[in-house]
């Protein structure tokens, strides 16, 4: 009787471990002018839920939100610090910005913990633990192509003006190297600040150079828009000045916003919610359904891919997460995702993706990135 009593006992324990939940911690800014990065997130990961269930390998998942009011890095830190140590969590994940990124990678590496990137995409990124994979892009990896595709086109003297901080730096790297590579020429540059740029007196200056193009990058959101309002009032457009860019220019989450003068811009990008693809269109359902947006942006496809990559770590390892076979299942991974097939590299822990020409057009009287060209399975060329 008592080893009866005892193998009950036993299995029933068995039992309330395995259904002990997957805790993701999930960092990045929830409030403040970069809000939506987080929200995007995590609506993404919530449509994962949606299409798949909430229950993995036996498992609930259950999502811890912590906001960083970011960029801000201290508080990225501390809330990644305690999600590790107070919260036990299973997986890191999140991270809008490559400063808050690449401020957690440390508690990563001492914890062993799997770090799930669903934005910050300066290269380096990845290079800062070993426990980090990318779900989302790096701003190398499509720039480069928008600097092949534009010379390719016609293109051959343009001004960049870029962010002043490290993804926006990447992308001015990587945009010259790819564009003189191809027999094109970079007029002048320019680096505005990260928070709150007048862009009136820069935009003033690339009229006054007339280039054939401006290529540019800044975060996605308000930015985005007080530029191509500053373009608007200068007349760019009108003097012949083509205005290309990485898809952070014309984010899906703010196109509707942005009217009539973004028409006609050229973008390139790994997603646009406008992709024609029956992964796509379950995507963009479901996360009308969990969220107040009316489409996803990069973001929340990140987040979908990272849930589902989360999941696929689960089914393999069960209860047994241990941040290196989690690396080892992460380094392997291939999908299908919302924006096309996509894999981990093994050797750099980031992503390598389709990356889409896309030009602004109205679709039933709505402003999208419609894809008319792509470059397939790109790298990181920042690596």
């Amino acid at each position: 009787m008592r080893r009866i009593i005892l193998s009950l006992f036993i299995a029933a324990a068995g039992a309330a471990f395995a259904q002990q939940p997957v805790k993701i911690g999930v960092v990045a800014p929830f409030s403040g002018s970069a809000a939506d990065y987080g929200k995007q997130i995590e609506a993404g990961m919530k449509a994962w839920l949606k299409i798949h269930g909430d229950t993995v390998n036996g498992r609930k998942i259950e999502i811890l939100v912590r906001d960083t009011t970011g960029p801000n890095p201290e508080i990225a830190k501390r809330l990644a610090q305690e999600l590790v140590t107070r919260d036990n969590v299973d997986f890191l994940a999140g991270f809008g910005f490559t400063p808050e990124a690449l401020a957690a990678a440390p508690i990563a590496t001492e914890a062993k913990k799997p770090m799930i990137v669903m934005n910050a995409a300066s290269s380096v990124v990845t290079t800062r633990s070993p426990y980090i994979a990318r779900f989302s892009m790096t701003l190398p990896q499509v720039s480069a192509p928008m600097a092949t595709w534009a010379a390719r086109n016609g293109i051959k003297k343009v001004y960049t003006l870029v962010a002043d901080y490290a993804p926006g730096i990447d992308s001015e790297t990587a945009f010259k190297a790819a564009f003189t590579a191809a027999g094109g020429t970079v007029v002048d540059s320019v680096r505005v600040p990260l928070r709150n740029p007048d862009f009136a007196p820069f935009v003033q200056r690339i009229k006054d150079a007339h280039p054939e193009a401006v290529f540019m990058f800044v975060p996605s959101g308000e930015q985005g828009v007080a530029f191509m309002k500053a373009v608007e009032e200068r007349g760019l457009q009108k003097e012949g000045i083509r205005i290309i860019a990485t898809g952070d220019l014309t984010d899906d989450n703010v196109l509707p916003s942005m009217g009539d003068p973004v028409l006609g811009v050229i973008t390139t990008h790994h997603y646009s919610a406008a992709h024609g693809s029956p992964e796509n269109q379950a995507f963009v359902a479901a996360f009308r359904q969990v969220s107040s947006f009316a489409r996803p942006n990069f973001m929340g496809v990140a987040g979908f891919d990272g849930m589902a990559a989360i999941a696929e770590v689960v089914k393999k390892l069960g209860n047994n997460i241990d941040g290196d076979k989690a690396m080892e299942v992460l380094k392997g991974i291939r999908m299908m995702s919302p924006r096309g097939p996509i894999s981990i590299d093994p050797a750099t822990r980031d992503i390598v993706q389709t990356v889409y020409v896309r030009r602004v057009e109205k679709v039933k009287g709505e402003l999208y990135n419609v894809e008319f060209d792509k470059f397939p399975d790109v790298k990181d060329p920042g690596k």
